[in-house]
C-alpha cells in the first residue's frame, strides 16, 4: 500500500485533498522559503516557484518517515502571486503592512497566482521517481472599501498566504473571479494532481483506494469534487 505524505502546513492544501476523498498524512516541510526563493534569484516565476515546491518535498523525503507509511509519496506545493500588469512577484506578506501595500496595488486588477507542485516516491528511503511543475490560475480582484481592507488585514488571514489573499475564506469576498482551476488558488491544483499520477508513473489515488479516504453521506447539498471539464468549470492551464 502507498501512502500520500502532505509536506504542508496549509489547512486549504489538506481540505482540498480531503474534499476529493483522499486523506494524507501530514509532515511540515520547515523549509526557509525566503532562502530558497533567493537561491534563485533571478529565474523565471514558474521555475521559482516549482523549485521552492520541490525544496519542501525534499524536506520531508528526508525526514524519518514512520515506518507506517512505507513506501510515502510526498506532495508539496508553494505558491506565488504575479502581477500581470507588472510582472511583481508576491509571496506571504507577513507584516499587516506588506499585505495593506499589496492589495492597493491589486484592488481592480488581475494576477496570476502560480503554484509550483511536486510528487516524490520513496523507497527503502531512496527517491525512486519525481515530478515538479508549476500550473497558473488568474485571479481578478475587486475593490475593498478602506473599511473592509482594515477589517480584513485584522482578521489576520492575509499575512500567512501567497499574495495576501484567499479563494476560500475572508478574501473571497473581494475576488470577483477567476480564470483557470479554483483549486490551484486555494494551493494544490487537482487536475494537476490527478493527471501527474498516470503520466509519471504513479499509482492513482483513485484506483485501488490505495490511500485512506474519507467518507461523505450523500445529500443534495454535498457537491461532487471540481474536475477539468465538468459544468461551470474554469480551464487548467499550465505557465
Amino acid at each position: 500500500m502507498t501512502h500520500l505524505v502532505l509536506g504542508s502546513a496549509s489547512a486549504g492544501r489538506l481540505s482540498v485533498l480531503r474534499k476529493a476523498g483522499v486523506e494524507p498524512t501530514v509532515i511540515v516541510s520547515d523549509v526557509d522559503e525566503d532562502a530558497v526563493l533567493a537561491a534563485v534569484a533571478g529565474a523565471a516565476p514558474e521555475v521559482a516557484v516549482a523549485a521552492l515546491a520541490r525544496a519542501k518535498a525534499d524536506a520531508v523525503a528526508r525526514r524519518q518517515v514512520p515506518a507506517f507509511l512505507r513506501p510515502p509519496i510526498v506532495l508539496s506545493s508553494a505558491a506565488i502571486r504575479r502581477c500581470c500588469s507588472t510582472s511583481r512577484l508576491c509571496g506571504k506578506p507577513g507584516t499587516p503592512e506588506r499585505a495593506r501595500a499589496q492589495w492597493r496595488a491589486m484592488a481592480g486588477q488581475h494576477a496570476d497566482l502560480l503554484t509550483g507542485h511536486a510528487l516524490i516516491r520513496l523507497r527503502d528511503g531512496v527517491i525512486d521517481n519525481s515530478t515538479c511543475e508549476t500550473a497558473c490560475t488568474t485571479v481578478h480582484f475587486g475593490q475593498p472599501s478602506d473599511s473592509e481592507l482594515e477589517a480584513y488585514l485584522a482578521s489576520g488571514e492575509p499575512l500567512g498566504v501567497a499574495g495576501g489573499f484567499t479563494l476560500d475564506g475572508l478574501g473571497g469576498w473581494f475576488i470577483d473571479r477567476i480564470d483557470g482551476d479554483p483549486s490551484n488558488v486555494i494551493g494544490l491544483s487537482l487536475p494537476w494532481y490527478g493527471a501527474c499520477w498516470p503520466a509519471s508513473g504513479f499509482p492513482s489515488p483513485m484506483c485501488g483506494r490505495s490511500h485512506r479516504t474519507v467518507s461523505r453521506p450523500s445529500s443534495p447539498s454535498s457537491a461532487p469534487p471540481w474536475r477539468p471539464g465538468s459544468p461551470g468549470s474554469g480551464s487548467s492551464r499550465r505557465c
